[in-house]
């Protein structure tokens, strides 16, 4: 059963850390601004094959660091709860009455809304270097799909930090995770100009379906369709949110 007040105390926990730490905030977005800026203006006019010509190369890299920004906050969630647990804090929650997919849901949601405050900020950053906002209902769409992307990614970081119990493993883990993940996505260049073997990889990183969905509501082109991808989103996020409640159970018991 899901307890709506324990999900919004987490929730809101999760937002004052988030916004008490000043230094997390500029520290989260310095490496997408990096990107976005070095390589987006460096390579503003160059061509790129698979690219419309109708389309610039900084047009086509937005909707990839925002994907860039999602992955990589989301993934990092699960470093606070290996700090819940270090000082005490999950314990003690985990002996209240609360339900524990309540619990799972209030650090998914929390987790979520910094994943997309961040990718947010990287996005009027973009504005402000010359990306050409879409309509609102665009905008309003890409939020959506925003929080698919998020909540795919933080149950992967919820799930590793229900088996690991330091800081340096969850760390040299998630990055072997998530750096090939964003690698494969199609972020930086079309997933098209893959050879065949890796393309092979691409389509089973469920981030080139976010990045391809963003790209679609954002700059009205796509590899794939905005349907499939949302829907293939859909899936596995509810599937990854009921396999960090699965791990979450088990390290419990353990």
């Amino acid at each position: 059963m899901i307890q709506r007040k324990v999900v919004y105390v987490l929730w809101r926990r999760e937002m004052i850390k988030y916004f008490r730490a000043r230094s997390r905030v500029v520290g989260a977005i310095a490496m997408p601004a990096f990107l976005l800026i070095f390589q987006g203006m460096g390579f503003r006019r160059a061509e790129f094959p698979g690219l419309p010509e109708s389309i610039g190369y900084f047009q086509y890299l937005v909707p990839g660091i925002i994907g860039m920004t999602l992955l990589f906050t989301a993934a990092y969630a699960g470093m606070s709860v290996i700090m819940d647990k270090q000082f005490g804090f999950l314990k003690e929650v985990m002996v209240t009455p609360a339900s524990r997919i309540s619990i799972v849901l209030g650090m998914i949601s929390g987790s979520a809304t910094v994943s997309i405050i961040q990718a947010l900020i990287i996005l009027m950053m973009s504005v402000l270097l010359g990306f050409r906002l879409p309509f609102i209902s665009a905008i309003l769409s890409s939020v959506v799909i925003m929080v698919l992307i998020s909540m795919t990614f933080i149950n992967i970081g919820l799930i590793l930090s229900s088996v690991l119990k330091d800081f340096h493993g969850f760390s040299t883990i998630i990055n072997f995770i998530a750096f090939p993940l964003f690698l494969l996505s199609g972020a930086l260049f079309p997933v098209s100009n893959l050879p065949a073997p890796i393309r092979v990889l691409s389509y089973l990183d469920p981030l080139t379906y976010g990045v391809d969905a963003l790209r679609g509501v954002l700059i009205g082109y796509c590899e794939f369709s905005i349907v499939q991808d949302v829907f293939i989103l859909s899936i596995l996020s509810v599937l990854m949110v009921c396999a960090s409640g699965y791990f979450f159970k088990k390290a419990e018991m353990l």
